[in-house]
């Protein structure tokens, strides 16, 4: 069994499919989920962890000197409960680099956009839909990616793609592809743990 760490700021729809997928999905079996680590004390994704029995910690910047000190702090309780596999679900922070240089090869994040289309600095959730819905996309969709040091750069491992009509709104764009992200990561990270990580 793999032992997941999910990073989560906010309500933890994707935390939630991986849950789930390890109960009685595709990760049955393969692995488990054993520690929700959240920089935001008010997100939802706290709660939905309580409801699972998951444990669950909150790691705020502002309790911490400097970024060092904080990484730091998210690196030791990643190898307290010897994390295998990390998988970053709406975590809204850039990941230090001496946590990415532990978890290379590791530690996937998934995108609400194809990648390279719409990723970088400031490309998160309802921003992304907003400016495929404005480019006059015909189709989006979701990307699960191993994390670099660069925000939506990594290597990709899956892709799902959605229709973009034109009466669409980013509001019908982000629903399309919130459901494809929940079926998707659950499979990336399948594909990882079976070709080995």
């Amino acid at each position: 069994m793999k032992r997941l760490t999910v990073l989560v700021s906010g309500s933890g729809s994707n935390m939630q499919s991986i849950a789930d997928s390890t109960n009685r999905g595709i990760l049955k079996g393969l692995a488990e989920i054993v520690l929700i680590i959240s920089n935001n004390p008010d997100a939802y994704a706290l709660k939905r962890a309580e409801n699972e029995n998951i444990k669950a910690v909150c790691v705020e910047r502002k309790s911490f000197e400097d970024e060092k000190s904080f990484n730091g702090a998210i690196l030791e309780e990643l190898q307290n409960v010897k994390a295998d596999i990390v998988c970053l679900a709406g975590y809204m922070r850039m990941i230090g680099q001496e946590i990415i240089d532990v978890y290379r090869g590791r530690m996937l994040n998934i995108h609400p956009a194809l990648l390279p289309k719409f990723g970088g600095k400031g490309m998160y959730g309802c921003h992304v839909h907003e400016v495929v819905v404005k480019a006059g996309e015909k189709k989006s969709g979701a990307t699960v990616h191993f994390v670099e040091g660069e925000y939506d750069t990594g290597k990709i491992i899956i892709q799902r793609e959605v229709e973009v009509f034109k009466s669409d709104t980013s509001q019908d764009v982000a629903k399309k592809v919130l459901a494809v992200e929940h079926s998707i990561y659950p499979e990336a990270i399948k594909k990882v743990i079976e070709n080995g990580l």
